[in-house]
């Protein structure tokens, strides 16, 4: 493939920023981006300690700290002692963490459901698709390429 077909999609994945920009405005006001991120990725993945949330976001782990205190403080998340590792802790959504997080999770689902009224089923699932396995081939470059239906 020509080099300028990687640089349109240089430029098209940068604007994948502004979409998640566009996307977070709809968030309530004392939830920032990134400790939604977080909420999101312990509703579906579960419990887990800070070292694996640090891992699956791809930040630092001082960033991934903040979040969680700030998330803990808000009493959306919460830390407990790990009983296979006592060294650390492990994090889990509260109730009050997993009505915030379904509350807002409907109400960019009806966005995207709006903004994409004109694409076709197939064309939704398509992008889905294509989405994993760009996540599997940049992120998981070692792992087999998995691409979810």
């Amino acid at each position: 493939m020509a080099q300028a077909t990687y640089r349109e999609l240089m430029h098209r994945l940068s604007e994948v920023g502004a979409v998640k920009k566009g996307l977070a405005r709809n968030l309530p006001p004392d939830l920032p981006a990134g400790s939604a991120g977080v909420l999101g990725l312990l509703s579906q993945r579960g419990e887990m300690t800070i070292s694996e949330l640090t891992d699956l976001l791809a930040v630092d782990i001082s960033v991934t700290s903040r979040h969680v205190s700030y998330l803990a403080d808000q009493g959306w998340l919460e830390r407990s002692p790990n009983p296979a590792d006592g060294r650390s802790r492990l994090l889990r959504l509260t109730d009050t963490g997993r009505d915030l997080l379904a509350g807002f999770s409907d109400h960019i689902a009806e966005l995207l459901a709006e903004r994409l009224s004109d694409w076709s089923d197939e064309e939704v699932h398509e992008l889905i698709r294509l989405m994993a396995k760009l996540h599997d081939s940049l992120v998981c470059p070692t792992h087999t390429t998995h691409v979810r239906n």
